[in-house]
């Protein structure tokens, strides 16, 4: 006598699992695409890089290795090259921050 009314509240409890399942999934597929890439800097150029402005357009630390910085360069650079529609003033800045991690500072800055 219990037995149909146990299965009758497992079929019932299916169909509520079933259906909260399916609500939650198209709330899953419908949420805002986050991009999972990280940000680089956003710009705001001061007159005189520093070494924390530096680092921050390379996005690495004021500290790290120079091969680490050569590494940050190349992929910042890929992004931003002036052959594939980036930035002549972007490269430059790209460029004098890696000069002034690596100490080959020359002095006058960017060509800019």
């Amino acid at each position: 006598m219990a037995s149909p009314f146990i299965a009758g509240l497992a079929v019932a409890a299916a169909a509520l699992a079933g259906r909260y399942g399916i609500q939650a999934w198209n709330a899953y597929k419908a949420r805002p695409v986050v991009p999972r890439m990280r940000k680089f800097y956003e710009g705001g150029f001061q007159s005189t890089m520093t070494r924390r402005e530096a680092a921050l357009i390379l996005g690495v630390r004021e500290n790290v290795s120079a091969e680490k910085v050569r590494e940050a360069h190349r992929r910042v650079m890929v992004a931003n090259h002036p052959d594939a529609g980036g930035s002549h003033y972007l490269a430059s800045k790209i460029n004098e921050a890696k000069d002034l991690l690596l100490g080959k500072t020359k002095g006058g800055g960017s060509a800019f």
